[in-house]
């Protein structure tokens, strides 16, 4: 089962997967406890047509991807709709169809449109370097490292979503603003080297299995790391031996687990119900 980690590239992309997993799972809590899991697709379609911009004009494939990423995150940072009829997701799910719009209107002018396209949305997590990877170290380890230090305030004001107090934190709050630049900055370059559905799925799908299987907080944390962990491991295991897209096999992985977890759920619920 391990015969995959005697190859360099395998032990590379496995490294890159884990240490995208874990933050994004752990932002993932936040996310899917704000009732925002949109962002990260519409952001994550902004980085996307940042590099798109940047093939298409010949420069700044590293600079225009970052600014135009963090600038969406910016602007989704001030969003606080008032109107009971409308919701949060109704409009990062319109930036995320418009971003997506632009971005295939501009790869279609580039060279290779189609396996540009393909490798925006699952990326090729396979070829990714030692430099890209201590990059992305350095990075997330800052994320994670400014998201340790202020977890009570990161995590008060989720709370302060979950229980419909959103409306009190005014139209600028220093704390959402770094959420969503933390978020911002993790997806940029996560992105660039597991595509736009991997990412999304990092973010979501753990932390959504996690608090199906737990009501405690720290747990629901603990749980979406170890579901991440495994779903890279399995997720590459199945691409190496069976020669299937490792960023493909990744997500069809994190499925499973969310199948698994859903009967688990079930089960759960018709137990209760039948000692109730």
């Amino acid at each position: 089962m391990f015969e995959m980690f005697q190859l360099p590239f395998m032990v590379q992309a496995f490294t890159a997967a884990v240490i995208t997993g874990i933050l994004l799972s752990y932002l993932g809590v936040h996310v899917v406890g704000r009732g925002i899991v949109f962002v990260d697709l519409a952001l994550g379609q902004i980085s996307s047509l940042g590099v798109a911009f940047a093939a298409f004009i010949g420069a700044g494939m590293t600079s225009i991807p970052l600014i135009f990423t963090l600038v969406g995150a910016l602007l989704m940072s001030f969003i606080n709709i008032r109107d009971k009829r409308l919701k949060q997701e109704a409009i990062i799910g319109i930036l995320y169809a418009f971003a997506s719009a632009l971005t295939v209107l501009l790869i279609s002018k580039t060279p290779h449109g189609d396996s540009d396209i393909q490798e925006v949305l699952f990326g090729n997590i396979l070829s990714v370097s030692l430099e890209k990877i201590t990059s992305l170290g350095i990075v997330f380890g800052s994320i994670a490292l400014l998201q340790l230090i202020f977890f009570k305030k990161f995590f008060g004001l989720t709370k302060s979503f979950e229980n419909g107090e959103n409306h009190l934190i005014g139209i600028f709050n220093i704390w959402n603003f770094l959420f969503y630049i933390s978020i911002g900055l993790a997806i940029v370059y996560a992105v660039k080297i597991n595509g736009v559905i991997p990412v999304f799925s990092y973010l979501i799908i753990p932390a959504v299995c996690a608090i199906m299987f737990t009501k405690n907080n720290m747990l629901v944390f603990v749980i979406s790391f170890i579901l991440s962990i495994l779903a890279s491991f399995f997720g590459l295991y199945f691409s190496f031996h069976y020669d299937f897209p490792a960023g493909s096999s990744i997500v069809a992985i994190l499925g499973g687990i969310f199948i698994l977890a859903s009967v688990y759920k079930i089960i759960i619920s018709i137990v209760v119900k039948k000692h109730s």
